[in-house]
């Protein structure tokens, strides 16, 4: 495809535009169990209002936009807040949670550097089930990733994580919860791991943040995770996940503001004048952080307490319909509102394919072969409608037993291969073949 020589017209576009979503995942009707991050209608004309009015403005130049320094101090102090941080912490705005996590290995890899000059190839131990942006991180800033298994609980293994730290660990990272299975790793536990070897401790809560403060307002229990854990040097937690807000907004907040300067960078030899950036981005735009801003006042704690209420209800009766469909069962005791489950009845990638016939969307996940659900509160209006499908789906392919076909085969195929070693260029392989 080429420029066109001359403009389309409005009407043109726009009916392309909509022609072009008809096959997405319907988000808009709570069909997707993945990627949108739904509340009420109302909260999203907010955002969505917010980002607009800040629509042009760039985050890049602070001196420029003085409103938008003025809106994620504010972000960043209400979301310190959240997590009890101590007197003195300090934080800033990314694009995401992979953008976040990405700062933290490289602010660990910086105060190292400073502090423990005498560590040449630093390390970081990582829960298996940590977030593959954590890997990401290791390999653009030549951190050593090393990985944590996880117990039966699918939690992190405290004692194999004493066993692998050494002299090089610079961090030690635990997930509230891990995407995969919906638990909190043992971060009291961990923590102490990181103490015992002078290295800083990282809660990814990205997914997490938004929602365990409130979940806890309700009175259902939450195992410590946040600043009041005192060897928590760094939080993260995604403003755009069950904060509710638009595209494009996650927080990093740390301890102190000694260690957040190890995140920033500034160059001062380009003609084009003094750099400084607090980011991986260069541009930073104006709308997410309005956005973010505007949702959070919007909500505040009595709203975001009752949108938390709604979801762990859905989550709770979605979870009992999933274990007592004959032949299905969860994985672990999830602590949040995403879980995983599997069979040892019927091939799960098949169950997906069937689902997804149906129009819902659901993860395929691997080690073990599972299919996961993250719910938020517009999904407790299917919630029955789903869990119906899923029984009569499971039903049907226990009695049929239909050969793996499409997304499943290839999950089945890849999930199982015994030599990881050739996987990644597969996938490498899948994502050129999207293009068109």
């Amino acid at each position: 495809m080429s420029l066109p020589s001359q403009g389309t017209p409005r009407d043109a576009l726009f009916a392309e535009l909509d022609q072009l979503r008809t096959d997405d995942a319907d988000w808009r009707h709570a069909r997707t169990w993945s990627l949108v991050y739904q509340a009420r209608e109302d909260v999203l004309e907010v955002a969505k209002e917010a980002y607009l009015r800040f629509f042009s403005e760039n985050a890049l130049n602070p001196m420029a936009f003085p409103s938008l320094r003025r809106l994620e101090s504010e972000v960043v102090a209400m979301t310190a807040s959240m997590f009890h941080a101590p007197e003195g912490a300090a934080g800033a705005m990314t694009s995401g949670g992979s953008e976040s996590l990405l700062m933290v290995v490289k602010t660990a890899r910086d105060w190292a550097r400073a502090e423990r000059p005498e560590v040449e190839r630093p390390e970081m131990l990582l829960p298996v089930t940590a977030h593959p942006a954590l890997e990401k991180a290791a390999h653009y800033f030549d951190v050593v990733p090393v990985h944590v298994p996880v117990g039966p609980d699918l939690r992190a293994d405290v004692r194999a994580a004493r066993e692998l730290a050494g002299p090089d660990t610079i961090l030690v990272v635990g997930s509230a919860p891990a995407y995969p299975h919906g638990v909190i790793d043992p971060i009291e536990d961990l923590a102490r791991v990181a103490t015992d070897r002078g290295a800083l401790f990282h809660v990814d809560a990205c997914l997490g943040g938004f929602l365990l403060p409130f979940v806890e307002r309700t009175g259902r229990r939450v195992p410590p995770f946040d600043f009041r854990v005192p060897a928590v040097t760094s939080i993260s937690a995604d403003v755009h996940k069950y904060g509710y807000a638009a595209k494009g907004a996650s927080v990093v907040v740390y301890r102190t503001r000694a260690l957040r300067r190890h995140q920033w960078f500034a160059y001062a030899n380009w003609p084009g004048g003094l750099y400084g950036s607090p980011s991986m981005t260069g541009t930073r735009p104006g709308g997410a952080i309005a956005a973010a801003w505007a949702v959070m006042r919007y909500l505040g704690e009595e709203g975001y307490t009752e949108l938390a209420r709604i979801t762990m209800e859905t989550t709770e009766h979605l979870r009992r319909g999933v274990a007592s469909t004959p032949g299905l069962r969860v994985l672990g005791e999830p602590d949040m509102s995403v879980f995983a489950f599997t069979s040892d009845a019927i091939d799960v990638y098949v169950l997906g394919d069937a689902l997804e016939r149906r129009g819902w969307k659901v993860d395929r996940q691997q080690l073990p072969p599972c299919l996961h659900l993250m719910v938020t509160p517009a999904h407790r209006s299917v919630a029955d409608e789903f869990l119906a499908d899923l029984r009569q789906c499971a039903r049907e392919i226990e009695e049929t037993k239909p050969v793996p076909e499409g997304a499943a085969a290839m999950y089945g195929m890849l999930g199982a291969a015994p030599d990881r070693a050739p996987v990644p260029g597969l996938i490498l392989d899948f994502m050129e073949g999207l293009e068109r």
